[in-house]
């Protein structure tokens, strides 16, 4: 028997092209998921990796001045001394001191001290070290980018009678002798940063 009308009957041209505007909507719908889940996925990864370097650069600070050491160093011209910790506003590096502690799993001889220094260079945070404890105009230091994006970087340093200090040593006080080995009580460390704002830690200096 032939099949009626009815029966052989297929799909239509119209039903054809709604079918396939329908099929299309849902492959664009699932496509901005997918799309909307990856740029999620980068941005959480860009968000662990800021949160990483901050708190990267936090622990480095705190185990500089954790182990800030009682240790002047000769000028670079061996015509004076430099104070274990020295900082002035307005210059470069930010900050130069001494440190304990430097590890030397190559066993190579070597103190254990460390000159260290902070600088602001186009909104990076750097940090550098020389090879040696006294070195010299020709000694190149060792540099290491901290943190990007830094819009400022502000220190300040409490005294023993529990004042904060713009600039360490502070000027005009105690004999110049001994400030070349004195110490801050605590270091306060701002950072402005151009996604977060302002960060601000302060580091106790053991005695």
């Amino acid at each position: 028997m032939f099949a009626s009308g009815r029966q052989a009957r297929g799909f239509t041209l119209i039903e054809l092209l709604v079918a396939i505007f329908i099929t299309a909507i849902v492959f664009a719908m699932g496509y901005g998921a997918v799309n909307q889940a990856l740029e999620n996925r980068e941005g959480l990864k860009e968000r662990q990796a800021r949160l990483l370097a901050v708190q990267t650069t936090m622990r480095i600070m705190a185990q500089d001045f954790g182990q800030l050491a009682s240790r002047p160093v000769r000028d670079p011209t061996g015509d004076a001394w430099q104070p274990v910790l020295r900082s002035e506003q307005g210059t470069a590096p930010l900050l130069t001191f001494t440190r304990a502690g430097w590890a030397n799993p190559a066993g190579v001889q070597r103190p254990a001290l460390q000159r260290v220094a902070y600088s602001l260079e186009e909104k990076t945070l750097r940090r550098s070290h020389w090879p040696v404890l006294d070195p010299l105009l020709a000694t190149e230091p060792v540099r290491r980018d901290l943190l990007t994006g830094v819009r400022s970087v502000k220190f300040r340093y409490m005294d023993v009678a529990r004042q904060w200090r713009e600039q360490w040593p502070a000027q005009g006080v105690g004999d110049p002798r001994v400030q070349l080995r004195s110490r801050p009580v605590a270091v306060e460390v701002t950072l402005e940063l151009e996604d977060w704002g302002k960060i601000t830690r302060i580091f106790e200096v053991p005695t």
